[in-house]
């Protein structure tokens, strides 16, 4: 498990950076890149630079377009990338991110970009979106809040109905209790679900019923429900794939629970509330031991930094 989570992250600033270099490519009416002339373009395709003047949100048609010295953006694909005029918050914060490139380009300050980018490319792909269903379900039967502290040897478990938990930690305890269970209860309730809950290491494996349903659910997903975020690259069978993260992908790598990614999709939670659910375990070793400097406060950041871009991306104004 920690090999893949330290892959991921290796890589999927990697991929990023492929992405950016698309951008610079498709938004400039030059000739390609691999052709003789040394256009401002074909310069910052090699150093990394910003080569643009100015960034503008415009209004085309029922759409909104970002352009970079009046072009267009375009996707990796070559589509441009054009808003639903009900996605300006996510279109103003994609102007922004372009804007805040100052001199050296940052692969991870353009996470909306990234998405609303996916979500135009491959989002009403049929193959796409089946593939991406079937690696969030990947992470279905590890979900983060399936694994409680166990219950005292006197108690009864009823492992088909809550988490286990014990007195001890009591930071834990409670921070389950707080942002677990909630979250647990209206799944249930809501798509009339049974989910398995335990305190072992031991894999949980939910039931089939269960999971037959929330297909149905991300099935359902509009397109930027399931926008694509980054591309990175995993080890399969001995080759190297790419896999597309998509905006509930984004939050569920981000928060390891497929559990808090659908909650916030369906606007049961907030952003910060997701981040909260995510990092229990961290925030309880927090308040027993302290702050690792550079690590925690990393962290913390980052993850808010993900989960609000999906957030984002998912708002309507």
């Amino acid at each position: 498990m920690l090999g893949r989570v330290v892959l991921q992250a290796r890589t999927s600033t990697h991929s990023t950076r492929q992405v950016i270099r698309s951008f610079r490519r498709l938004a400039s009416t030059t000739s390609p890149v691999c052709s003789t002339p040394a256009t401002a373009t074909n310069r910052a395709e090699a150093t990394l630079t910003r080569f643009w003047k100015t960034v503008d949100l415009q209004e085309r048609g029922d759409t909104l377009a970002i352009t970079l010295d009046s072009r267009p953006l375009k996707t990796p694909a070559g589509k441009p990338l054009f808003l639903p005029r009900s996605k300006r918050l996510a279109a103003t914060l994609i102007v922004t991110e372009w804007e805040n490139q100052r001199n050296v380009l940052k692969s991870h300050a353009l996470p909306m970009t990234s998405l609303a980018a996916r979500a135009i490319d491959t989002m009403s792909q049929v193959t796409t979106r089946g593939d991406v269903r079937n690696a969030l379900f990947n992470y279905l039967d590890t979900d983060t809040i399936w694994y409680g502290t166990p219950l005292p040897i006197n108690h009864t478990r009823l492992t088909r109905c809550v988490s286990f938990h014990q007195g001890y930690p009591e930071p834990l305890v409670r921070l389950q209790n707080d942002h677990w269970d909630p979250l647990l209860t209206w799944a249930r309730d809501t798509f009339d679900i049974e989910l398995l809950t335990s305190d072992s290491l031991l894999l949980n494996a939910q039931p089939g019923a269960t999971k037959r349903k929330l297909d149905e659910v991300l099935q359902g997903f509009d397109p930027w429900q399931m926008a694509g975020c980054v591309s990175f690259i995993v080890l399969s069978h001995g080759v190297l794939k790419f896999v597309l993260w998509t905006a509930m992908e984004r939050m569920t790598f981000t928060t390891k629970s497929f559990i808090i990614a659908l909650a916030l999709v369906h606007g049961r939670i907030t952003a910060e509330r997701a981040a909260l659910a995510s990092q229990v375990e961290v925030a309880s070793q927090i308040e027993r031991w302290g702050e690792v400097e550079d690590s925690h406060d990393v962290d913390y950041h980052d993850v808010r930094r993900h989960i609000g871009s999906a957030a984002c991306l998912l708002a309507s104004s």
